[in-house]
């Protein structure tokens, strides 16, 4: 690629152009937000997961559940940046908060107790005779949603990076 392709894709330009104008790939500022504030929850979901199990699981960085919600901490700084970034009388930050409320509610609610109920089911499974056919059947996954005290952290946390992100980032 030649330094003209390289200053294109990073928004800098040597022409005397605006970098808005010249940018391939214009930063998204929400959407990056949202991603930081995701892998962010990831990486504190190991040391979450330590102070309660006293174990450290690197599993606990790609699965679902836990402590913070990484759902909630995405959708919180997507909406959060829009607002400072956009205000919050578009529709942008309609659609945003609207999608926020939903995924924060569908994990305390269906996602919470779909995992209480496969809980359950394993432990059900696990008293079978060893003769049952269903007794040797592989376990399902009960990590999937959270309690209300996980989504909140989530969307705290997300409205922090979209904070930083907005105010430092410049």
């Amino acid at each position: 690629m030649t330094a003209r392709g390289v200053d294109l894709l990073m928004g800098s330009s040597s022409s005397g152009l605006p970098s808005d104008q010249v940018l391939m790939f214009p930063p998204n500022l929400p959407l990056l937000s949202a991603l930081l504030a995701i892998s962010i929850a990831q990486f504190l979901k190991l040391f979450t997961t330590w102070y309660k199990e006293k174990r450290w699981d690197s599993k606990r960085m790609l699965g679902s559940g836990g402590m913070p919600s990484s759902h909630s901490a995405g959708v919180s700084a997507l909406a959060m940046t829009i607002g400072l970034h956009e205000g919050t009388g578009g529709s942008a930050f309609a659609l945003a908060v609207v999608m926020a409320c939903i995924v924060m509610y569908d994990a305390t609610g269906v996602r919470l107790h779909a995992g209480r109920q496969a809980q359950l089911l394993n432990q059900i499974v696990c008293e079978l005779p060893p003769d049952h056919p269903a007794s040797n059947c592989k376990p399902l996954r009960d990590s999937l949603g959270h309690t209300p005290l996980q989504v909140a952290a989530g969307a705290v946390l997300g409205c922090l990076v979209a904070y930083v992100m907005e105010f430092y980032g410049r």
